[in-house]
């Protein structure tokens, strides 16, 4: 990458085959503005069904003759798919057509009406949700744990959800850093105080007690309440836009949380220019520039990674261990060193690009006593001269990543 590139365009490889990260988005990390946003995405590796798969989960348990319908569609189904539906009740035949829209919200309340007439706490189709979620040993996968760890802003640790399970509280205290736990209207407004803090479930969190009621945002009656009606979701996001950088983990496009989240940010753009730069992550596995247009079209930039043929993701999760490995705030320094050490061995015009912006990135996230530490280990290493006046030039930056 030239020289010369301003940090708007920067972006910096943490590691061989791991995403390309916008510079800016460090930075702002760094400095303890950044907020995550976690998806059904991230669970599935610990054995959780995404909301597609809930769904057909659901209908197996509750109405098996639509759910031998909906198995026989494949994940990339949409409006053009013809589903057999003979031998199904009308109301039936609507729900798998809303199913093959990718409406996982709308099927779910119509399917709830059908059964129990209305939407309640306690009806059939929340019941069997929050059994299947219940199910099974789920435990906090790897990417649970990176992202609890880069969740720290620097004396206070606050991640997002709209998922229903508990993993990253569970991820948080095998890191022997305990949270709390907020869920919908509990849930503390957004600020740079360390008030705001905990795993902020602001679709609902499933209640360990199975005697327990558990408010969830699940159907589409309950998104327009929590929306619409009540607002609760729009206004927690729209503060937060404004204080902090959001970074979207485990989503895909269509995804109706990710719909709504996009909407209450998209209508708030509109009357106020101060809303942050907002990211996701988003894999495939082959290039798809018309996908990347997509998001920044929504007003979201995209970080691509290869999802790979498998499609088990396993970039993004490397991606996020090595970030929170090297993270400005909570990493481990004794890798940042290892990674310098590694870099000098060679000339600057010698070394490759990557590695010249990864060794101009850590200096200049780091605050004055950390560059005095890091300039002496790569002096101490017997780094050319060409590092050292890269160095310099760092320092002398106007605009830099990180507070003092």
């Amino acid at each position: 990458m030239a020289a010369n590139t301003a940090v708007e365009d920067r972006v910096i490889q943490l590691g061989l085959g791991l995403s390309a990260i916008p510079e800016r988005l460090l930075l702002a990390h760094a400095r303890g503005e950044v907020l995550f946003i976690c998806g059904a995405g991230i669970s599935r590796p610990a054995g959780l069904p995404d909301f597609r798969q809930l769904v057909i989960d659901v209908y197996a348990k509750l109405d098996t003759s639509t759910h031998s319908v909906l198995t026989g569609l494949p994940p990339g189904a949409c409006n053009y798919w013809q589903a057999n539906c003979a031998g199904l009740t009308d109301r039936q035949t609507a729900e798998v057509k809303r199913f093959i829209l990718g409406d996982y919200d709308v099927v779910l309340g119509m399917l709830e009406r059908r059964l129990d007439d209305q939407t309640r706490g306690d009806s059939y189709v929340r019941r069997t949700v929050a059994t299947i979620l219940r199910s099974g040993t789920a435990s906090p996968a790897p990417i649970h744990r990176a992202l609890i760890t880069l969740a720290d802003r620097g004396g206070a640790r606050t991640i997002v959800t709209t998922n229903f399970d508990l993993l990253l509280q569970d991820a948080a205290r095998r890191l022997r850093s305990s949270v709390e736990t907020y869920s919908l209207g509990s849930i503390p407004r957004p600020s740079r105080h360390s008030e705001f803090s905990g795993v902020l479930h602001i679709h609902g969190a499933l209640d360990k007690s199975p005697a327990r009621i558990s408010e969830l945002v699940l159907s589409d009656q309950d998104f327009g309440e929590f929306y619409l009606r009540r607002r609760v979701v729009p206004d927690f996001i729209y503060d937060a836009a404004r204080l902090y950088h959001l970074v979207l983990v485990g989503y895909s496009a269509n995804d109706p949380p990710m719909r709504y989240l996009l909407n209450a940010v998209a209508a708030d753009g509109k009357r106020f220019d101060d809303l942050k730069e907002r990211f996701t992550f988003f894999g495939t596995n082959s290039p798809d520039a018309v996908a990347l247009a997509d998001w920044n079209g929504r007003g979201i930039t995209p970080i691509h990674y290869d999802s790979g043929l498998d499609n088990n993701h396993s970039a993004l999760r490397a991606t996020l261990e090595r970030w929170a490995a090297l993270s400005a705030i909570n990493g481990k320094k004794e890798i940042v060193d290892v990674e310098l050490r590694r870099i000098v061995r060679i000339s600057r015009s010698a070394a490759k690009e990557s590695d010249r912006d990864l060794f101009d990135h850590f200096f200049r996230r780091s605050n004055a006593s950390e560059r005095v530490r890091l300039s002496v280990l790569v002096s101490d290493a017997k780094a050319e001269i060409g590092w050292l006046d890269a160095i310099v030039k760092v320092c002398t930056e106007t605009g830099r990543g990180r507070k003092p």
